[in-house]
């Protein structure tokens, strides 16, 4: 360019780029056409006289939520940098508690005024409440027991609570163990007044927050409340992950169904009418467990970290989308 073009390109990209003008201005005001000065804005770019830069969090990882998003067909992805001490530890805890920050600014902006939200058991969700700043006014309703009924009050139930302190809304927990020694006992308190009141409203669930678990000790709720021989039942089905209470193969097929029997928890078909499902697991001992679900189609959105997006990016894509929100075994 000689240092005519080269005025008339950078005044065209100060216009099109800062002041937010249109082509068609830009072109009345210079006096060429707007496939003129659509010319020049390319040259522009392609000569370095316009760097765009599109900058997000240090924390968060843009590229790598795209290629995920892209890759399982999800609504919403956001990877959320592992922490420096187990990036590369292969027995690193799972779950970095920034996830459940993050997670907390997306329900933010996800739940609206009057949604129904609904918070399942995990160690991320527990966090994420925790990190709750703000929320449009909402019900929010507990969608599975608890690990230990003795420590309610500092998980589950005291999650739900909070959430429906910040957002200013009504709180339905349920005072009762996910994991029950036979059905008739789970039967008998399903029919109790408070916790049938909360399941009543899980077909009311507009936006669900959901932990994933993997099939092995303190990485898996449902794991560490069987016994050995219960264990060994379900790793011979081939579980190779669980999220509320319910467990999947590798390719997403729900397995083990007996066990949701004994359990209060949301069932999966209710689980995959809600609109907006929220999962939130992170860590390379969760990566081929959240594989599994995101193939279930029970899932619409991801919040993970870079050790775990790395994992999954390598796996080859599932046959549906998770937007699809489709049952891999047809039931």
């Amino acid at each position: 360019m000689g240092p005519a073009e080269l005025m008339q390109a950078a005044a065209m990209a100060r216009r099109f780029y800062l002041e937010g003008k249109s082509k068609i201005q830009i072109a009345d005001e210079f006096g060429v056409s707007r496939f003129k000065v659509a010319r020049v804005l390319e040259t522009a770019l392609e000569r370095d006289l316009v760097r765009i830069e599109i900058r997000v969090p240090a924390e968060l990882d843009a590229d790598r939520s795209d290629a995920l998003r892209a890759r399982y067909g999800l609504r919403h992805v956001v990877v959320v940098e592992s922490p420096t001490e187990v990036a590369d530890a292969d027995d690193a805890a799972a779950d970095p508690e920034n996830l459940g920050e993050v997670a907390a600014d997306l329900l933010g902006e996800l739940v609206t005024d009057g949604d129904v939200l609904g918070l399942a058991w995990g160690r991320s969700t527990i966090h994420m409440a925790a990190a709750l700043r703000q929320l449009p006014p909402c019900t929010v309703v507990q969608l599975t027991g608890v690990y230990d009924a003795g420590t309610a009050d500092r998980g589950s139930v005291e999650a739900v609570r909070r959430a429906a302190e910040v957002a200013g809304g009504e709180a339905h927990p349920i005072y009762a163990p996910m994991l029950l020694p036979d059905s008739a006992t789970a039967a008998a308190l399903r029919s109790q007044t408070g916790i049938a009141r909360a399941f009543e409203y899980f077909d009311k669930v507009t936006v669900a927050a959901v932990s994933i678990g993997s099939w092995e000790p303190g990485i898996s709720t449902v794991h560490d409340m069987l016994s050995d021989e219960e264990r060994d039942h379900y790793s011979s089905l081939g579980v190779a992950a669980e999220m509320s209470a319910h467990l999947f193969d590798a390719e997403g097929r729900r397995i083990g169904r007996d066990l949701g029997e004994r359990c209060i928890t949301v069932e999966a078909e209710r689980l995959r009418r809600v609109p907006e499902v929220v999962a939130i697991a992170g860590g390379l001992r969760k990566a081929a467990a959240i594989d599994a679900v995101l193939r279930s189609g029970l899932v619409t959105s991801l919040v993970t970290d870079t050790a775990a997006a790395d994992q999954l990016l390598e796996t080859l894509p599932g046959p549906r989308p998770a937007l699809d929100r489709a049952d891999p075994d047809g039931r």
